[in-house]
């Protein structure tokens, strides 16, 4: 290939023929659903190193090898995330990634001399354009770059240095969750590949038996059920009770709780992982055996779905043909045959679901409108689903409210808050924002209360001196709008502290 458009065709071309093949040999059911699963993956992980490795020789002519101060050339290595890392991959899944290269320096060889960290980017954004950008081949894989440190806001590529000082010092929860699935794509066995991995387990795998994952993944649970009934997502086999995200859970419940001590949970594959459970009596046998083809079930069923029109979806079909066409590829008479069958396996995993999690299903109202302060904090919640809470502000109020919230969530993002910091935000600004959202100045006081934020995150102690006392927390909402244009953040707090 002579350029980087003739990349692109012959990305899109393979992969179009070899999709056609296992479609073919899943309708036919020539082979296993988890040979399905791994066909893909192996298909995806090909086509993202190719791409990488020829564009990494291009650039490299382009602008010259990427080097450490000793001179050594240094790699782009990509983390495939999720159902990717995992080896469990859909007909029409995005692919999650996070690229990362070693030690900083500069390129070698070029015409003029970049920075590793420029030379990084710039590759970077070329082979999301290979991938992702649809021609008239159609497009290779939707990448989704948004599991990387400080997400949208923060930089495409990161040193291996600037990783383990995120995940160190501002590592959450739900990241710990994403990485236990994350495979470096292509050569995995090298020195850098090694190092990277050695770096990351110890924030995934705790030495510890840590029970707090426990209440962490219920609240994941409970804040995807909020969203499944806002949104209407009826008949969702990922999201729904007793669907894939809860076979996912508890397997990955396990995986955190102990994984730490004991080596053989840490695999990133969802059915070898659940063959070690049953091993080691920490599932019965017959439950883990009816996760297992509950799983195969649904996976099975979700590729199926998937295939029909290439497109991502979860949710079974309304109308009489693809219902059909599902029944008869899941080798059952009817409709109501499949949907049978279907039930009873969800019902079963829902089941060891709650006697292992548990669920908060019966919250009042009161604590299903607390939680849905704390969800519109933390951006789970979208602009049509935040009527209950902004119900009394007018439309412009409520738009500005919520471009507030996410400027000042990016905002943090660029600057170094430890997990206690984080913690305590978290516990703050549900609250912060009940008792502003109230008042009619809902955007004007708000925008200024963020602007003194702002300047104190990185000082823990404020923080916790407004989460801990809610009345500090109602004595600076007052003033805040006749203070904050003319006091600095510290001196603002100082008045409420005083």
């Amino acid at each position: 290939m002579s350029d980087e458009a003739g990349l692109m065709r012959e990305l899109r071309l393979f992969r179009r023929r070899i999709m056609v093949r296992i479609a073919w040999a899943q309708t036919l059911a020539l082979v296993t659903e988890e040979s399905i699963l791994q066909q893909l993956s192996h298909l995806a992980e090909t086509l993202i190193v190719a791409a990488r490795d020829w564009l990494y020789d291009a650039c490299c002519r382009e602008w010259g090898t990427p080097c450490n101060a000793q001179g050594e050339a240094q790699p782009l290595l990509i983390l495939g995330m999720g159902k990717l890392g995992g080896g469990e991959l859909n007909f029409s899944s995005d692919i999650d990634l996070i690229f990362a290269w070693p030690e900083h320096g500069c390129t070698q060889g070029g015409r003029r001399e970049l920075d590793n960290a420029q030379f990084f980017t710039r590759m970077g954004q070329r082979l999301i354009k290979v991938l992702d950008q649809p021609t008239q081949d159609g497009f290779v894989y939707r990448v989704d770059m948004r599991l990387r440190p400080f997400g949208e806001s923060g930089p495409l590529v990161l040193s291996f240095a600037a990783l383990e000082d995120y995940y160190q010092e501002q590592g959450r929860d739900w990241e710990r969750y994403a990485m236990v699935k994350a495979r470096i794509m292509g050569d995995s066995e090298g020195v850098y590949a090694n190092e990277l991995r050695a770096m990351l387990r110890p924030f995934v795998f705790r030495r510890y038996i840590d029970f707090s994952v426990i209440q962490s993944l219920r609240n994941m649970k409970g804040m995807i059920a909020r969203e499944v009934r806002r949104r209407g997502l009826t008949d969702n086999i990922k999201l729904g009770a007793g669907g894939i995200r809860e076979i996912e859970f508890i397997v990955q419940v396990f995986q955190l709780i102990r994984g730490g001590r004991e080596p053989s949970l840490q695999s990133r594959s969802l059915l070898p992982t659940l063959s070690v459970i049953a091993a080691l009596h920490l599932l019965s046998e017959n439950d883990a055996e009816q996760l297992r083809v509950a799983y195969l079930f649904l996976r099975r069923l979700e590729n199926l779905l998937q295939s029909i029109n290439d497109e991502q979806t979860q949710t079974l079909p309304s109308d009489e043909l693809n219902r059909a066409r599902l029944a008869w590829a899941m080798d059952f008479a009817d409709w109501p045959q499949l949907t049978g069958a279907l039930t009873a396996h969800m019902t079963n995993v829902r089941r060891v679901f709650n006697e292992l999690i548990g669920d908060d299903e019966s919250e009042t109202q009161e604590e299903s409108l607390s939680e849905q302060w704390r969800e519109l904090w933390q951006d789970a919640l979208q602009e049509d689903d935040t009527t209950p809470v902004l119900a009394h502000l007018s439309e412009d109020d409520r738009k500005q409210v919520l471009t507030l919230i996410a400027d000042f969530r990016k905002e943090l993002d660029k600057r170094t808050i430890g997990p206690r910091g984080r913690q305590v935000l978290d516990h703050l600004m549900p609250h912060l924002l009940s008792d502003v959202c109230a008042r009619e100045d809902a955007a004007v006081t708000l925008s200024r209360i963020t602007a003194l934020l702002v300047g104190i995150v990185t000082r823990t102690t404020y923080l916790e001196l407004l989460s801990e006392f809610p009345a500090a927390l109602k004595h600076l909402i007052s003033p805040v709008c006749r203070v904050a244009d003319d006091c600095q953040p510290t001196g603002a707090l100082s008045i409420i502290a005083g």
